[in-house]
């Protein structure tokens, strides 16, 4: 497996060699990303549990294409905004592990203003 840096240095040869970084303007950059979880949830809509756990079994390569585009929209806008994915993702996990101490979260799909 690659690693977070190896692929992004590739996503950014990637756009250089096509001259797109003219159309990855920030506000285009989030569209993109937003269009993309989009086409990740139309592999759910309108299926119950049951036919989803069927479905993920029969269509995961099809998902993770879907899942890749994403996460290279994340890479992509990290490195031009110069942001650490890595680092800003633990910081995120450690600032949502006080918002949602296990003692008054644990098995519950409570919003933290709620607890």
């Amino acid at each position: 497996m690659k690693g977070v840096e190896e692929l992004t240095q590739k996503l950014i040869a990637f756009r250089k060699k096509r001259d797109w970084e003219q159309f990855h303007k920030p506000k285009d950059l989030a569209v993109s990303l937003s269009l993309e979880a989009s086409e990740v949830l139309e592999h759910f809509q309108w299926k119950n549990e049951k036919e989803i756990e069927e479905y993920v079994k029969t269509h995961k390569d099809e998902i993770g294409e879907e899942l890749a585009d994403v996460f290279n929209w994340v890479l992509i806008m990290s490195h031009d905004f110069g942001i650490d994915i890595l680092s800003a993702s633990d910081k995120k996990i450690a600032h949502n592990a006080l918002k949602y101490p296990i003692s008054k979260s644990k098995g519950k799909a409570t919003k933290y203003t709620k607890l």
